[in-house]
């Protein structure tokens, strides 16, 4: 269960990757990411493929319907640009009247478009861990994120492994903080 409102969480997570993606240097967009077999590029290139998606799989739509029109390069020459375009476009579909109940069609089966937001919430959190590392940022993510992200992963951690979708649980000590707790579940090693 989510512990603030979805939307602003998804919001607010988009907006803190953004503000990394402006950091990047020219140099940076080829290091490695904590993400198996991603660089800075590809990683960059998912999130915006997310982005790109949400809109037309919160307006109803199938994967069938959209095909293959985000596959490859969407960053192009303009990184940047290709980023804060699809980040407003993902997050005014998530905010549009009736988004969070329509049905949204996904590979796995049909979902509330809530609980298809809370993934790429999720999904863009931990992708902003990843890319700070990277580049060498603040990895520190918004404690209130982390939050409202753990209290809803421990519902979904089982189906996200047995899917293959997350690395490994990483063992953390009794101890430690909410947020390295909530990477090592994704199988991040903080």
């Amino acid at each position: 269960m989510m512990t603030i409102d979805v939307r602003e969480a998804y919001r607010r997570a988009l907006d803190d990757f953004g503000a990394l993606v402006h950091r990047i240097t020219p140099e940076q967009w080829q290091n490695r990411t904590p993400c198996v077999d991603w660089d800075v590029r590809a990683l960059v290139n998912h999130v915006v493929g997310e982005n790109l998606w949400a809109p037309e799989l919160l307006a109803g739509r199938t994967a069938a319907d959209v095909g293959d029109a985000f596959d490859g390069d969407l960053l192009g020459d303009d990184p940047l640009k290709a980023f804060d375009t699809s980040a407003a476009a993902a997050v005014q579909a998530a905010s549009d009247e009736g988004a969070l109940t329509r049905v949204t069609h996904l590979s796995f089966g049909d979902v509330p478009g809530e609980e298809y937001v809370t993934e790429v919430f999720a999904d863009a959190l931990i992708h902003t861990w990843d890319l700070a590392r990277a580049i060498g940022a603040d990895e520190r993510l918004d404690p209130e994120l982390v939050e409202a992200c753990a209290a809803w992963f421990a519902g979904a951690e089982t189906g996200y492994r047995q899917a293959g979708v997350i690395g490994e649980q990483q063992p953390v000590p009794s101890d430690t903080d909410a947020q390295t707790r909530l990477l090592a579940s994704w199988g991040r090693r903080g």
